[in-house]
């Protein structure tokens, strides 16, 4: 009795190997790979980061009053403009791959190089941008003071204004507290130690009815809560137990340093993304000058960069929104 044959409707479809799946070459099947694994690891910083922020979210720092500043308008407050501008940099940089890429199909040396050399341009100040946007983030503006639970306490006028350290603090006849370890804070170098003493901001609040303290907790409108002068006065001397200037991975004087460790990490790994992205543009670019894929006949290099900066300036779009607007 013969054996009875099921058929599937597949024969003769399934792949059969080759050097081409999906239709991609090697090269650009690869750099897929790369990408896939690399939005993984993106994904997984971007939710750590979600979590972190969802645990301290009457406390975390209002990204319109941090990211606030623009190059040679020094006291101007410009929220988010200059964020902006770099992410619109960083896009158009994308728009100049696309049409190097598309010069490079059409077999077009010139306009390949020009729009390369724009491409690198562009990332070269991203990347500028973001090391200046590092350097304001780190020293900071207006200063705060911290606290025992370790709150930080920030200082406004009163129509909700904030005020330096610099303008409160009163320097003259104060003397810096060496503090120990059995204090509960102590410091590594001299030069960690801020200009401003505890003692002179607290003389200088004193002298000022003008000033208030604001705490990171959010009001009933979802303002930062501002005390009460009385209030202000025994948060001062109750709590305060020493000075906080710009940010970095230990102290930040714009919230939980768990927010200043989040950037740092998470814009710097883009950071470096970028770098690495600009240096093999610049090598592609040399390679495009000397007319190396003119004599291959394909400018697939190209194409295949092109696919890495793209990624680059996506991932950028989604950090922009979680630390910036969201």
């Amino acid at each position: 009795m013969d054996a009875t044959v099921v058929r599937t409707g597949t024969e003769g479809k399934t792949w059969g190997g080759g050097n081409q799946p999906l239709g991609a070459s090697y090269g650009k099947l690869m750099m897929w790979f790369f990408i896939l694994s690399d939005a993984l690891t993106f994904t997984g910083f971007l939710s750590a980061y979600g979590f972190s922020r969802f645990k301290f979210m009457d406390s975390w720092p209002i990204a319109d009053e941090v990211f606030n500043h623009f190059p040679f308008l020094h006291g101007v407050d410009a929220p988010m403009y200059y964020v902006a501008l770099m992410t619109f940099i960083l896009i158009f940089s994308s728009v100049t791959m696309v049409l190097a890429v598309d010069a490079g199909h059409q077999m077009k040396q010139g306009k390949v190089t020009t729009y390369m050399f724009l491409t690198i341009i562009g990332g070269l100040i991203f990347l500028g941008s973001q090391a200046w946007e590092w350097s304001n983030f780190i020293s900071g503006e207006y200063g705060a003071l911290k606290t025992k639970g370790g709150n930080i306490l920030q200082f406004v006028d009163g129509e909700g204004h904030r005020v330096a350290l610099k303008d409160i603090a009163i320097t003259e006849g104060t003397e810096r507290t060496t503090h120990t370890e059995n204090t509960g804070i102590w410091f590594e170098s001299g030069s960690t130690v801020s200009e401003y003493t505890l003692e002179g901001i607290k003389q200088g609040f004193a002298a000022n009815d003008d000033l208030f303290i604001r705490t990171l907790d959010f009001d009933e409108v979802g303002a930062k809560k501002i005390l009460s002068r009385e209030e202000s006065q025994k948060w001062l001397d109750n709590n305060a137990i020493g000075v906080v200037e710009g940010a970095n991975l230990t102290e930040n004087e714009y919230g939980p340093p768990l927010f200043a460790d989040f950037f740092f990490f998470i814009t710097g790994f883009h950071g470096f993304h970028v770098f690495s992205g600009i240096l093999i543009n610049i090598i592609i670019f040399f390679n495009v000058i000397l007319g190396t894929y003119e004599r291959r006949g394909s400018y697939e290099m190209v194409e295949k960069v092109g696919l890495y900066w793209h990624f680059v300036d996506l991932v950028w779009v989604f950090v922009f929104t979680f630390f910036y607007l969201v």
